[in-house]
């Protein structure tokens, strides 16, 4: 049956138009096809019994097989509570009903085997699991293995297609697929990875008999997406490239390598040269770059970029680097200015606090050629702005700008102008095509001589004691310590009540006179934030207690510790910007250690955060 997919969904057994139109608003399926690929968001597990003394997280489904001994009876009308003992040979658990209440107490059976399953849960110490699916060991053992979740709404929950219901009807399709999905990858391909076909991986992401089952599903599916995803991605691409024209700059002069001879900070590194001749290789080719520069915190990013820069200028092209933040920009404006100040070129900054008078004079010098490179922010792809002749554009910390504003500053020449995308985050090559599938991606894995990474260590809520001694430490050698609490708009307010009860539990115990603290968020008033931040960096605080209003920083040269408060609150995105935060940082004294703490607020976590530690190849050390 080859138009299987096709099939409308409303001739399926027990749905008809009614629960068709339903479902085709509230989950877009519209068809069968549309109902095989509305996979499960998680299975439970009934292929094998737990223990009650090995039960360890709360709202996790368990299948228990055992004995009820005690039924208790409580509360009147629409408060009575039905309680039962029930154990197995290791421990006990309460069950619970708040419905059906005189059904159950006549039905349960004292003494009499059964196999439970249910959620877990946690109430005054006691683990309990309401409303439990029973069944006695003397009826029908009820289906084992692995049972399939689906996503649904409350609107089809009140129509019966609650996960069950659409398993339901599921289980009627899946029998029927035959030849409707025929292989789709090339033979060379599902041999070389070793995938099961595609009717094979549909049958069993809905009907696995094992966990094996379900691996091989997920893998082929989600392989096959990102195949065809890269695919699509390459020749797009490989359409742009060939479509957009970009500038030549073949002259590599006197600015570039006095530069390079006289004022280079420190010897390049291998991979920093590696990529310096990738972007020149670009800049040759006569086609439009667009590079992502991917390299861990302090490794040298911005110094490529300047000497990209330097190439443009000594082609009588202007650049222009784009940063997320005003103070971000200050800081490489100001950084650019040291660098190049023995150097003929002209640098400008325009932000949005920049007045409205020396607006109109960067505009003027930038459409008459005398601005080299312009620093800003946003402000940048203000209409407005507009330049002689650019031919290269630097994006600092791409996540914080869309596609659309990368766009923009391509109508700032007559030919779109090179752009060089820099990212301090870690990304797997696959998940750089995916995210960054237009972009050609260079990888900077070297530090520079003599700079040190920032170590990074992981605690959780039990060894906060320890945590403060060692800031109590760090602060008597005349460090400064950042503490940052999260921030994630859906729970403003939550997180605000957390920042600020922090920020109470610290001056308890780093109290005056003695310490000084300084406080940071996203409520405050710009000038109120900018007096604490001042008072940070004169040195006239020791803490700055903080949201991720200060993800990018100014450099204290001091603030060589970083306290992440609920760890597992940030995404991996957000802990390495913090960490660049740090490794940015120029020390008073070159030797001198940086360390970021994350603590985790639960021991639960403990497997989650060691996995963050290991994808982020965080490196970890010991807070004595």
């Amino acid at each position: 049956m080859n138009d299987l997919p096709s099939t409308p969904v409303e001739y399926l057994k027990g749905v008809g138009p009614q629960k068709a139109s339903l479902l085709s608003k509230e989950l877009e399926i519209h068809n069968y096809g549309d109902l095989l690929f509305h996979f499960p968001y998680r299975y439970i597990d009934r292929s094998s019994f737990a223990q009650i003394k090995d039960l360890h997280y709360a709202d996790n489904y368990v299948q228990l097989k055992g004995k009820i001994d005690q039924i208790k009876e409580t509360g009147k009308g629409r408060y009575k509570k039905l309680t039962a003992r029930f154990g197995d040979e290791t421990g006990y658990i309460e069950l619970i009903w708040f419905q059906g209440v005189s059904w159950m107490k006549s039905s349960l059976k004292i003494n009499e085997t059964y196999i439970i399953f249910g959620k877990a849960k946690i109430y005054s110490k006691k683990w309990s699991i309401p409303h439990p699916e029973m069944t006695l060991v003397t009826q029908n053992v009820p289906r084992t293995g692995f049972f399939p979740l689906y996503s649904s709404t409350e609107k089809l929950n009140s129509k019966g297609l609650n996960s069950k219901g659409i398993e339901k009807l599921i289980s009627l399709i899946v029998p029927q697929i035959g030849q409707s999905y025929p292989e789709t990858l090339p033979d060379d391909i599902v041999n070389e990875y070793r995938l099961i076909s595609k009717k094979e991986a549909i049958k069993k992401i809905h009907q696995p008999n094992n966990r094996k089952d379900i691996q091989q599903a997920v893998f082929r599916l989600k392989f096959e997406e990102l195949f065809y995803l890269q695919l699509e991605l390459l020749i797009r691409k490989k359409l742009a490239t060939n479509k957009h024209k970009g500038f030549v700059f073949t002259e590599v002069g006197e600015l570039f390598n006095s530069f390079f001879n006289k004022y280079l900070p420190f010897e390049l590194t291998n991979a920093q040269k590696k990529v310096i001749k990738e972007i020149r290789k670009d800049f040759l080719s006569g086609s439009h770059m667009n590079r992502l520069l991917q390299g861990d915190v302090g490794s040298g990013k911005t110094l490529v970029a300047l000497m990209s820069m330097l190439l443009a200028a000594d082609n009588s092209y202007q650049s222009a680097i784009m940063a997320p933040t005003e103070i971000l920009a200050t800081q490489h404006f100001e950084s650019l200015n040291t660098l190049l100040k023995d150097l003929p070129i002209s640098i400008e900054l325009l932000t949005g606090s920049t007045k409205k008078s020396k607006r109109r004079e960067l505009h003027e010098q930038l459409l008459n050629g005398k601005i080299d490179i312009l620093v800003g922010t946003h402000a940048l792809l203000e209409d407005t702005v507009q330049f002689k002749n650019i031919g290269l554009v630097v994006i600092d910390e791409q996540h914080r700008f869309g596609v659309a504003q990368r766009s923009k500053m391509w109508g700032k020449n007559t030919n779109p102008p090179h752009i060089l995308i820099m990212t301090a985050t870690p990304i797997p090559r696959t998940l750089a095509m995916t995210f960054y599938g237009d972009l050609e991606v260079s990888v900077i894995d070297e530090l520079p001589p003599g700079r040190k990474a920032v170590q990074t260590s992981h605690r959780f809520e039990k060894n906060r004691l320890k945590v403060f001694e060692f800031v109590r430490s760090q602060i008597k050698l005349g460090r400064q310590i950042y503490m940052v609490y999260p921030l994630i708009k859906e729970s403003e307010k939550l997180d605000f009540h957390n920042l600020m009860d922090g920020y109470e539990a610290v001056t308890r115990s780093f109290p005056l006179p003695e310490f000084k603290i300084s406080i940071v968020h996203g409520q405050m008033k710009s000038d109120e934030k900018e007096f604490e931040m001042q008072r940070f960096v004169k040195g006239e605080t020791q803490i700055m207690v903080a949201t991720t209003v200060i993800e990018v920083g100014v450099n204290v040269p001091n603030a060589s510790v970083m306290i992440i408060e609920s760890a597992e609150r940030f995404g991996l995105s957000q802990l390495h910007q913090l960490q660049h935060m740090l490794a940015l940082i120029i020390p008073i004294l070159p030797l001198m250690v940086r360390v970021m703490i994350l603590i985790y607020s639960t021991s639960y976590l403990r497997k989650t955060s060691m996995m963050i530690m290991m994808e982020s190849k965080i490196t970890m050390i010991s807070v004595h």
